[in-house]
């Protein structure tokens, strides 16, 4: 993905805590710049109200206005008045537009990690991950993983770590929001918006974020649970690619990934599947979450968020996927069509081909619709 103007790995609550991040995610990271989770939030740009005037055309007059407020930057207010230069603002919003900064949100989180507890040590022991900043720290993204809170698969060492991305801006684009997330410690792979998005949006009357902290945490094991089940279903639904009418690239172009995050997919799935000519679900999820942690070229945000759900459906929903596809291949192969209306033979044969994989996922369609539904209810029951 775009590169963040500033990144930031932590690991451990506080400077009382002791911690060192997991071997598997200090590869190539600078553990002499490592910080804790509290020095990192306070480390974050802070936003305030300003003022809001505007010049009358006419009179050349500058006119104030209570109907909006500037948001702007402590700090970037006082190098102003020195050099001039500095931009010090995020946004203008109406008045309804309430600044929720973030040690309003991470804070709380502080104290939940401090009193909570994993196999008799406090989480706040082994919390680890990483804050990225956009846009001069008014976009921040963070993910936040526990160490021994993970899905350990068969005939595999290495775990894939669970925990929380949340993040929010001061642009109004991203409210405060908070997500399921998981990192394969075998290849760093991000797996992303495993559950719904909760937000809080900027609008004043915010409630016990400590309470919301404290649930979100309480549902992390279930979904460890949840994936686990659907890791280990998908790794039973494969795709025979001596029965389909293409190659692992177009199974992701056919699925809108462009070309370049096709082909690192690709390369991926056929360098970790067990056999290269039958992949399964799992392997070319992998491969997908492979390009978008390693080489996804955009910025956080909506076009990723698009790229996820489409990685995330070969997990959770491999109907959906392969149904996707038929339907791709239809429309590329009508587009094809002949001046007298018939579809070329070797299209016919290869959407039956298509079609008859698709039948053999089909049985187990509804077990996995009705998993997924549950594992997007968990931090719904939160919000409530």
């Amino acid at each position: 993905m775009a590169h963040p103007e500033t990144t930031t790995t932590f690991a451990g609550v506080d400077g009382q805590t002791n911690t060192s991040l997991p071997e598997w995610y200090a590869r190539g990271r600078d553990e002499a710049e490592l910080v804790s989770f509290a020095e990192a939030v306070r480390d974050l740009p802070q936003a305030v109200e300003s003022a809001v005037a505007f010049q009358n055309p006419y009179s050349g007059e500058w006119v104030s206005t209570e109907r909006f407020n500037a948001i702007v930057e402590p700090e970037r207010l006082a190098a102003q008045a020195q050099d001039g230069e500095t931009d010090p603002l995020f946004n203008i919003p109406t008045d309804s537009y309430a600044i929720i900064n973030p040690v309003d949100v991470y804070g709380p989180l502080e104290d939940v990690l401090r009193r909570e507890e994993l196999d008799a040590q406090s989480l706040g022991k082994v919390v680890f991950g990483e804050i990225r900043q956009y846009r001069g720290g008014g976009e921040v993204h963070i993910d936040i993983m526990f160490d021994g809170v993970s899905v350990d698969l068969p005939g595999r060492n290495e775990p894939i770590a669970m925990g929380l991305s949340s993040g929010y801006d001061f642009f109004g684009g991203h409210a405060v929001y908070v997500e399921g997330f998981a990192q394969d410690s075998y290849c760093q792979n991000s797996m992303r918006a495993l559950t719904d998005r909760q937000t809080v949006k900027h609008v004043g009357g915010i409630g016990s974020f400590e309470a919301w902290w404290e649930q979100l945490l309480g549902q992390l094991e279930i979904v460890a649970n949840d994936l686990y089940a659907f890791i280990t279903d998908a790794q039973e639904i494969t795709l025979d690619l001596r029965e389909v009418p293409f190659d692992v690239e177009t199974f992701y172009t056919l699925l809108s990934f462009p070309e370049y995050l096709a082909t690192r997919a690709a390369s991926d799935a056929r360098a970790e599947a067990a056999d290269p000519f039958e992949i399964d679900m799992w392997t070319l999820h992998s491969g997908a979450t492979h390009a978008l942690t390693h080489f996804y070229t955009g910025k956080e945000g909506t076009s990723l968020d698009q790229y996820v759900r489409t990685a995330n459906d070969m997990l959770f929903n491999p109907q959906a996927t392969l149904e996707r596809i038929t339907d791709e291949y239809k429309r590329q192969a009508a587009a094809e069509t002949g001046g007298d209306g018939q579809t070329g033979l070797g299209s016919q044969v290869a959407l039956a081909q298509i079609e008859r994989v698709e039948r053999d996922v089909r049985e187990k369609a509804q077990e996995f619709e009705q998993r997924e539904a549950t594992l997007r209810e968990r931090f719904a029951e939160v919000a409530e």
